[in-house]
């Protein structure tokens, strides 16, 4: 009986410290807990009205992400945002995504990113801006990860899905603070028209297009929400500060 109930309490503790870990890794990605922050586990408590063992878990798996970092005596630094990190989560989704649109040619569903386009346009115009980004993001990932998905290449669409995760930090950043939603529904149709077709070199250069348009777009809002917060973009990446 003692170990059954020990088996419980221990469930519900890793319940809760997952549940917070979530609640407060949402935060961090749509920027409510700014980049560069410096929190503790007393104001995650109060703030989020959880427990200390369930703040520590959550902490614990931020930091192992790389959302956060320990400052001894001070409590956890949110990770910044650098020009490094821009460029690298860019980078990257320019090399992946445009392969991810030539092999799901033939595989994936068009009808499912028509709708998800048509998503993207946002049916809550009438709702605060913060609103609109978040359901941006949820759409928007949506639609790249069903066309990663139809790669037919798992460790493909675990490494967009990862990097969705960034960018939902430069989003939230860029767009978010400055009040401005994404408008990148236009790209979306050409590559949606090119899959359709089954054009899958038209596919993959379109996606490439879509890439380095978007880089450009979130490049200047982040510099200006960096700007108006009077907050200093280093080029350093987070591993390079960690040194």
């Amino acid at each position: 009986m003692v170990s059954a109930s020990r088996d419980t309490e221990d469930t519900v503790a890793l319940a809760r410290g997952d549940d917070a870990y979530e609640r407060i890794r949402h935060d961090v990605l749509t920027c409510v807990i700014m980049p560069g922050a410096i929190i503790t586990e007393a104001e995650l408590m109060r703030r989020y009205d959880i427990a200390r063992t369930s703040c520590r878990v959550a902490l614990v798996r931020l930091v192992h992400e790389g959302f956060a970092r320990a400052i001894p005596r001070q409590g956890y630094r949110i990770s910044p945002v650098t020009l490094a990190d821009v460029e690298e989560i860019f980078n990257l989704r320019g090399q992946l995504e445009p392969m991810a649109a030539r092999l799901a040619c033939g595989n994936v569903d068009t009808e499912l990113l028509q709708r998800l386009n048509e998503a993207c346009e946002v049916p809550f115009a009438h709702e605060s801006i913060d609103h609109q980004i978040e359901w941006f993001l949820h759409t928007n990932r949506k639609f790249h990860l069903t066309i990663a998905a139809a790669s037919g290449n798992a460790r493909l669409y675990r490494t967009l899905a990862g990097l969705m995760d960034d960018m939902a930090r430069l989003v939230s950043l860029g767009f978010g603070v400055q009040g401005i939603r994404p408008r990148i529904e236009h790209d979306h149709e050409s590559i949606i028209a090119a899959l359709v077709t089954g054009n899958a070199p038209r596919a993959e250069a379109l996606a490439r297009q879509h890439i380095d348009t978007f880089l450009q777009q979130t490049k200047a809002h982040v510099f200006a929400s960096l700007s108006a917060s009077g907050t200093w973009l280093p080029y350093l990446s987070i591993a390079d500060l960690r040194k």
